[in-house]
């Protein structure tokens, strides 16, 4: 096997990468084992550790121990003798919740928890593997994934399409690439958002010193172009519920943008949303928003609307789905709060 950039051979042409990272320009020396556990998500520093022993861990090409200084510019790989686990795909009989079929396309509704597909830590229970369990044939997209068109995060709910076909696939690709295709999500966010409506732009990118968190970077030489278009719906006290329509597609682009213009979703742990940042010190409080997260135990986003123009038909088709019920529970409990607090 062959490193992707610099043709390194390596030691066992049988070994299979699984991670694969460049440090930083500006990487302080810091220990492979803690550098690695800040990068793979679901990973055990015991885990990490037991790689190095075993010889998994390459730098620059060389097998290196867990006590490895990591510098700039420094290429870890961590190879195993077996293939990743997203490239065996398992069909499993999973019911899905399909809003429209027919010979060439399907729209399903994915509720929250579910992953769309399989990848570290999350190798079954995957939207994927139910996926073909239930059809046969799937086109593979330019990541290997079946019917795959676009994907929304773990614990959002809400709206995908998948192609059954290599046409749809490619004609909904394209949609979803030239910015055709209509996506609307449903947030709460903390804060009182003030503008009625607004539009939040900033390149989106990995986090440079957390990587399982993606990054606003402003002066456009980083990431990749993002934006959202945002309009408040109701006015909560604390919290606001609004509706996002994106017109780019990037990694956490509704939680990162939110974040950045100061309105973190509420709940989103990832981003910081499961602590209290609007509000009052009042004890009653604090336990009502402890309640709150009990209700609605994931971030407050959920994928409502979807749109797009039918590869074969060429009608335009929207759906629309009701705000499940943990989400719309934690709403009532906000809106109620809101009337006892204003009266």
């Amino acid at each position: 096997m062959k490193e992707e950039n610099n043709d390194v051979e390596m030691n066992d042409d049988e070994l299979y990468e699984h991670y694969s990272f460049k440090a930083d320009k500006g990487q302080q020396p810091y220990r492979i084992d803690k550098f690695l556990m800040n990068r793979i998500e679901n990973a055990t520093r015991n885990k990490i550790q037991q790689a190095a022993k075993n010889g998994n861990i390459y730098v620059n090409g060389e097998v290196v121990k867990q006590n490895y200084k990591v510098k700039a510019f420094d290429e870890i790989k961590v190879l195993f003798e077996h293939p990743p686990h997203e490239y065996l795909l398992t069909p499993e009989n999973i019911p899905l919740d399909i809003v429209y079929e027919d010979e060439t396309l399907l729209v399903v509704n994915k509720p929250a928890g579910m992953v769309v597909h399989p990848g570290h830590g999350n190798y079954s229970g995957t939207l994927i593997n139910a996926l073909i369990y239930h059809f046969d044939n799937l086109p593979l997209n330019s990541n290997e994934r079946p019917g795959l068109v676009h994907r929304i995060d773990k614990d959002t709910s809400g709206l995908l399409v998948i192609a059954k076909t290599e046409n749809a696939l490619n004609h909904l690709s394209k949609q979803f690439f030239d910015k055709t295709s209509e996506r609307e999500y449903v947030a709460l966010v903390w804060g009182n958002v003030e503008e009625e409506e607004g539009t939040v732009e900033g390149h989106i990118g990995r986090h440079p010193k957390n990587r399982l968190q993606m990054a606003v970077f402003p002066d456009g030489d980083q990431g990749k172009e993002a934006v959202t278009h945002y309009k408040v719906l109701e006015r909560l006290g604390y919290v606001t519920l609004i509706s996002c329509k994106l017109e780019t597609g990037r990694t956490h682009q509704i939680r990162v943008h939110m974040k950045h213009i100061g309105h973190t979703l509420f709940n989103d742990e990832r981003y910081g949303g499961e602590r209290i940042l609007k509000g009052t010190t009042f004890t009653k409080y604090k336990q009502f928003v402890e309640n709150s997260f009990k209700v609605l135990p994931r971030q407050a986003l959920h994928a409502k609307t979807l749109g797009f123009e039918h590869p074969v038909t060429g009608e335009f088709l929207r759906f629309n789905t009701e705000i499940p019920e943990d989400m719309q529970e934690c709403i009532d409990k906000w809106r109620n709060y809101a009337k006892h607090v204003s009266e």
